[in-house]
């Protein structure tokens, strides 16, 4: 299959809404976390153990706590103001951090920390430093580590911007969503335009230099008005990256989202319709795209994996991390090894009794085959290079894809010439489809995805 579509061919609206109305996993990782299955910790453990000793280490906390929900939150959390749940969990962190790091080679390096959510602040600041701590006593940290955290622009105080300070973050995420008020109001979550920019204030002033923002399209009563208004003000912030999300409507897993209106909800044209205004607005502003929804100034680390070709993609998104062991420490916390994916118990409760009662609180995940580490592979330079060189795709795996690739090539959204397969510019929002054509398990079980747009 040697195709390219016509000179200044470009699908038709009713083409695009197809493909936008498809729901597809976002390929955070392959194979994708419905498709995980029972894990034992002593399996867990033997993996753990052949860890390489000069491999370095990259870790993911998950604190699931807020302080109110948002309704359009998707993420495992709860409501808690106690301080002695809080506490327990963050003592509970270092406990798991201890059982890893007596699993593993001694002196293990890491070179990446990203804290998430939920809102790692709903720790305190005293909880929050005890974390840190503890891992810089287990682990060894290097110099050049990067360390980022996930923040409400409205939880943010300056203890906890003094906490991140002292144990070296460079980098905070900040959850800003959609400007406009009326948005707001119908997604539960308020917060004017003067409060984020004193939040990015506040962290650039304690040398907290590197800002991302997490936009949204897809919300209730959103326009395309309102995503453009959001991403000029994203860049008039001074945010180094931006991250555009669709909204995942999933009610069925997230019973808080039935709060959301869904005649309120723009359909699938509506939504990339204000996918495209984004894009619009940032690449006006001197953002570069990065594959299907970031955005970074040029200079931005980010930009220069890109350029380079060495853009990554995990469970937190596309990242500049290159760690061959990313450890997930927290209740539902998701790891990658070399032999497979673990996900720690969700129950927090669980999670908890296990870890004191000294036990590594693993609760599923899956042993990677021969063929899972290939399509990874593919799957991961489609997502993060919007082309794959073919040469390194099996005869097989090709067949098995092409078919699927077909109406994809004929419809403009991907293109094959001199042996690479290509995302067209009018199918780089639909590189989850070109992606999902080398997905094995797509189809064979009762998973359920977001929109694909």
């Amino acid at each position: 299959m040697d195709a390219l579509p016509p000179s200044g061919f470009h699908p038709s609206r009713a083409v695009l809404a197809r493909y936008a109305r498809q729901n597809l996993p976002r390929y955070t990782s392959y194979p994708t976390a419905p498709h995980f299955r029972a894990l034992a910790e002593a399996e867990y453990r033997q993996w753990l153990g052949a860890v390489a000793p000069g491999d370095r280490l990259s870790l993911y906390l998950h604190i699931p706590f807020c302080k109110s929900l948002c309704w359009y939150c998707g993420c495992h959390t709860s409501v808690t103001r106690s301080v002695a749940r809080t506490s327990r969990y963050a003592s509970g962190l270092v406990a798991e951090a201890t059982l890893l790091a007596a699993a593993l080679p001694e002196g293990m390096p890491v070179e990446s920390l990203h804290l998430g959510g939920g809102t790692p602040s709903a720790l305190g600041a005293e909880a929050l430093e005890g974390v840190m701590e503890g891992l810089r006593r287990r682990f060894a940290f290097l110099e050049e580590a990067e360390l980022s955290v996930e923040l409400d622009p409205r939880l943010l105080d300056d203890a906890i911007v003094g906490v991140l300070a002292r144990q070296g973050f460079g980098r905070a995420s900040l959850g800003v969503q959609d400007m406009a008020a009326e948005v707001q109001t119908l997604i539960g979550r308020i917060q004017p335009p003067a409060l984020v920019r004193g939040a990015v204030a506040k962290l650039r002033a304690a040398g907290i230099k590197g800002i991302n923002f997490d936009l949204m399209y897809g919300l209730p009563g959103q326009t395309a008005a309102h995503v453009e208004a959001s991403a000029r003000f994203a860049a008039e912030a001074g945010a180094d990256r931006v991250a555009v999300f669709g909204y995942a409507h999933v009610p069925w897993m997230k019973p808080h989202q039935k709060a959301i209106p869904e005649a309120m909800l723009p359909d699938a044209m509506a939504r990339m319709d204000q996918a495209e205004a984004a894009e619009r607005a940032l690449l006006a502003a001197g953002y570069v795209a990065i594959g299907l929804d970031h955005f970074a100034r040029p200079e931005d680390p980010m930009a220069v994996a890109a350029r380079a070709g060495a853009l990554r993609r995990n469970f937190q998104g596309y990242t500049t991390d290159r760690a061959p062991v990313l450890l997930g420490l927290g209740a539902s916390a998701i790891g990658s090894l070399a032999q497979g994916y673990a996900q720690n118990l969700a129950d927090e409760r669980g999670w908890l009794a296990a870890v004191e009662e000294g036990h590594l609180p693993i609760a599923r995940g899956l042993a990677l085959t021969r063929d899972d580490r290939l399509r990874r592979g593919i799957i991961e330079a489609v997502m993060c290079d919007l082309s794959l060189d073919l040469r390194r795709v099996p005869l097989k795996v090709w067949r098995d894809a092409e078919a699927r690739l077909e109406p994809l090539v004929a419809d403009g959204l991907a293109a094959v010439q001199e042996g690479r397969l290509v995302a067209t510019e009018a199918g780089r929002r639909f590189v989850r489809h070109i992606a999902a054509a080398f997905d094995a398990y797509l189809g064979g079980g009762p998973a359920r995805h977001s929109a694909a747009v």
